[in-house]
């Protein structure tokens, strides 16, 4: 089945990872993709300790997609492109319980990742499926079994205060 964990509210991504967790622990494989973040998360480090978590490669600093150069963002267009794949190949190749593609929606949003090639990935595993982001697109909304949305009431950036390791980072 297939979660969408969506919405301008904190915690898409700390849901998708504790179903990584809950899953491993279980002792079924996870595949975790990426897109539009940095290696450097506390969760990417903790999911890096289990055996069953397969986190594949992200760059350790990344631009805002509206701070990039023409060239940067052809740049990632293809590496978003080769994640996808190498996700979509890890997850049929390990039989994996979990597929995560974090931040998805907003890859897709921002013309970094065609939607065409998410869809074409979703149709070719059989595994849980995480996607998340803001604003899914229409097709991601009526694929996804279930939806959460995450709604921002307060939040401490809109106060200026950064992202703080161990809570946002």
């Amino acid at each position: 089945m297939i979660h969408l964990y969506c919405g301008d509210g904190k915690g898409k991504t700390t849901a998708a990872m504790g179903l990584a967790l809950r899953m491993a622990g279980r002792g079924k494989p996870v595949v975790i993709a990426q897109f539009l973040k940095g290696a450097d998360s506390g969760e990417r480090y903790a999911l890096s300790l289990l055996p069953k978590v397969t986190l594949l490669p992200a760059p350790e600093q990344i631009k805002f997609s509206f701070q990039l150069t023409q060239a940067e963002r052809e740049a990632e267009r293809r590496r978003y492109l080769d994640l996808l794949d190498q996700a979509e190949a890890a997850a049929r190749e390990e039989a994996c319980g979990l597929l995560v593609l974090d931040e998805v929606c907003a890859a897709v949003n921002t013309g970094l990742l065609p939607l065409e090639r998410v869809l074409a990935c979703l149709d070719r595993v059989s595994c849980e499926v995480v996607l998340t982001g803001r604003d899914p697109v229409p097709e991601l909304w009526e694929r996804a079994d279930y939806i959460t949305e995450m709604e921002k009431l307060r939040h401490p950036y809109d106060r200026g205060i950064a992202a703080r390791p161990g809570v946002e980072l």
